[in-house]
């Protein structure tokens, strides 16, 4: 097999903050500006152990190093163990970014000039706030994925320097938008540079001026991260915010965002000498770059009908949304201000053309992707025909699907993953390729272990959701002795059941809450408590699903349910590990067909939690009645949806928790814990999603 090599020509960059640090452990500066660290368990303890306090308020490296005194290098240096455990790392982190790929094996001579995968978030880890939910998760996970499959890939985005609202909740129940400043110098980001050694800026056109952008890489392995930056000095101060914050409430700076997206990556590519075989559009946000790109065509000679198919041919676009009402649209005359002119051979009339949906005077930028791509694709089976149900008039035929998957090294933790390793090895998530080598190992593991796992990642979980939860009080005036109590909810051999999504109203946050006399008699029932943990933003524009986070405040802080829910702030990557690593249940309630797949519940199962959840999106596929409960139909009101989710919780789904044998194990539960643990890893991987990405779709693009 060929040793590794990159298909995507080098993209120089600076060279980062500037860290005092012994020779001799000089590699963490490297370790730092890569995000492999992120899910390495083994790279993760390093920086613990370089100072637990510092890494305890912040798993940020670059944090660390700036924060370590020459008296704790000198203690950390004589430390057999920490030398050990830095020679581990870094023999493993150079080990992985030289080694061989199943690319390499599979592929060798294919993608010649690699793939381009734009989108506007991407949700890498939680101290890099460029991602909302799960489109940018999606996106993070495919970034690392490829990296560990060796596919030629390069992400563009945008850097946002005021990231994703921090989220809070007033004592009242209404939530509170936190903008915080990204600190660049103590993020793995570096500038771009040109071929002069000057930092690399592009322009893009905006109506009466142009706009420089900078570009900022991050390392996710071996897969580049460019982050599109608008903040410069040489811009005017009306344009410099542009990039600040994702998905700001204004339309008109939105429109602004996505043409920087668009525009700006094309050229940046351009000027970096990247010429991408493949450019994967994801979701609707990043589709003017397929304008851009038509333009280059027709200054290249082409005629406008030639450039668009030699655009479509090597282009991919990806659909998140269920429903067209889902989908970026703007006013038709804001888009024509905003790019008339702006792309030659492309005049009013074909701009109107390529984005018409059939709405009057909307510029709708799904239909401008799927005119200008070569296939539109879903990301469920269920999802695939909801979009050729909506959209087939404009794809010309039905849509594909690929189905969503998730980075198992990020989202499984670290118990769960050492049963992982102690069958498979330690590259135990590439075993997901041979799913029947995977089902053998996991089978072997008795259930203790697997009870054992689940219960240690369960403490962990609640030890970090009353700390939260203490600290929220505290934050509202509340005495000590109310502080104090915090430190006792949230018993561990309590069935705990986990709603934690975006609030958008089609989740259906409020669904349990239909019925309070009957959820109260579920919930505080003596003999099978249970507990419900809630978390998720609404965005900041969506009044629906601000208000549901205030019912469900409300009765999380009424006397009747009083240790029975919880409503946790701030919902984050960092937050989301720990949920979807701890919880026993994980409940999704979306109104079908309205989720177009969902990645949590994927998680969850991994580490060996059970899904409880509507019949809709990827569940479709993963569930098979012995790895977790299903209900609900199209058909059915919120009430009969409702009545089917109590009836399941208190006839099922309690009894099987609270059922132990002689030992203390609830064997039933665990017999479908196992079932999740062998069934849902294989099929719901990311390595599995990329690999069939590259090839369905990126490789009949060349």
């Amino acid at each position: 097999m060929k040793p590794h090599r990159s298909l995507i020509p080098a993209i120089p960059t600076g060279p980062g903050t500037e860290i005092p640090i012994p020779r001799r452990f000089a590699r963490l500066v490297d370790l730092a500006y890569n995000m492999w660290w992120s899910w390495d368990p083994g790279a993760r303890d390093l920086w613990q152990r370089i100072s637990p306090s510092d890494w305890a308020v912040s798993p940020n490296p670059l944090t660390v190093l700036q924060t370590v005194t020459p008296e704790a290098w000198e203690g950390l240096a004589a430390s057999k163990a920490f030398r050990a455990s830095y020679e581990d790392v870094i023999s493993r982190f150079d080990s992985y970014l030289s080694s061989s790929t199943w690319f390499d094996s599979e592929l060798p001579d294919s993608l010649a000039g690699g793939v381009a995968y734009l989108s506007a978030e991407f949700g890498i880890h939680e101290t890099l706030p460029f991602y909302s939910g799960g489109l940018g998760v999606l996106a993070g996970d495919h970034l690392k994925a490829a990296s560990d499959l060796g596919v030629p890939l390069v992400g563009v985005g945008l850097l946002y320097r005021r990231g994703y609202f921090g989220q809070a909740i007033d004592p009242d129940g209404h939530q509170q938008h936190q903008y915080r400043p990204i600190e660049v110098t103590r993020r793995a980001l570096r500038r771009v540079l040109a071929e002069s050694g000057r930092p690399l800026t592009v322009e893009v056109d905006l109506p009466g001026r142009r706009v420089e952008v900078g570009v900022w890489r991050i390392d996710v392995g071996r897969t580049p991260l460019l982050l599109l930056d608008t903040d410069l000095p040489s811009n005017d101060p009306a344009d410099r915010p542009i990039s600040h914050i994702l998905y700001v409430r204004g339309r008109e700076m939105r429109l602004c965002q996505e043409i920087v997206l668009g525009v700006g990556a094309v050229r940046a590519l351009h000027a970096l000498g990247i010429d991408p075989t493949t450019w994967h559009v994801n979701e609707g946000h990043a589709a003017i770059s397929l304008l851009e790109r038509t333009a280059i065509r027709i200054e290249a000679g082409d005629p406008l009908d030639t450039a668009k198919k030699n655009v479509a041919d090597r282009s991919v676009f990806t659909l998140h949304t269920p429903v067209p009402a889902g989908n970026e649209v703007f006013d038709l005359d804001l888009a024509l201000h905003y790019l008339s002119g702006s792309f030659p051979g492309i005049d009013d009339g074909s701009i109107i053309e390529l984005s018409g949906s059939g709405r009057e005077r909307i510029f709708d930028l799904g239909a401008l992707a799927i005119r200008l791509t070569r296939s539109t694709n879903g990301v469920s089976r269920r999802h695939g025909e909801v979009v050729t149900h909506h959209w087939e008039r404009i794809i010309g035929g039905p849509a594909t699907s690929v189905t969503n998957g998730i980075h198992l090294p990020t989202w499984v933790g670290r118990s769960v993953s050492r049963r992982y390793e102690s069958v498979l090895g330690r590259d135990w998530a590439s075993e997901t390729l041979d799913p029947g080598r995977w089902a053998e190992a996991v089978q072997s593991i008795p259930d203790a272990e697997l009870w054992d796992a689940h219960t240690a990642q369960k403490d962990l979980l609640l030890r970090d959701l009353r700390t939260r939860l203490r600290d929220q009080r505290a934050r509202h005036g509340s005495a000590p002795s109310e502080l104090r109590k915090a430190t006792k909810l949230l018993p561990s051999n309590r069935l705990t059941i986990v709603f934690a999504r975006r609030f958008a109203v089609y989740k259906r946050a409020g669904l349990l809450l239909t019925d309070l006399g009957r959820l109260e008699w579920i919930l505080t029932n003596p003999d099978r408590p249970v507990q419900l943990v809630f978390a998720g933003k609404a965005h900041p524009a969506d009044a629906g699903g601000k208000d549901i986070i205030r019912r469900v405040w409300d009765m999380a802080n009424s006397p009747q349910f009083e240790g029975h829910v919880f409503i946790v702030e701030d919902y984050d990557i960092g937050l989301g590990r720990h949920l979807v690593g701890g919880a026993d249940v994980w409940l999704n309630t979306p109104r079908p067909p309205m989720e177009a797949s969902g990645t949590s519940g994927m998680k969850a199962s991994a580490n060996g939690g059970l899904n409880l959840s509507i019949a809709d999106g990827w569940w479709l596929e993963g569930a098979n009645d012995r790895n977790g409960w299903s209900f609900g139909a199209e058909q059915n009101t919120d009430e009969a949806d409702a009545h089917n989710l109590y009836d399941l919780i208190e006839t099922e789904v309690a009894p099987a928790f609270y059922e132990r044998d002689e030992a203390g194990l609830p064997r039933r539960w665990i017999a479908m814990m196992r079932e999740a643990m062998v069934a849902i890893p294989p099929a719901f991987a990311a390595r599995r999603m990329v690999s069939e990405y590259t090839q369905r779709l990126y490789l009949p693009a060349e």
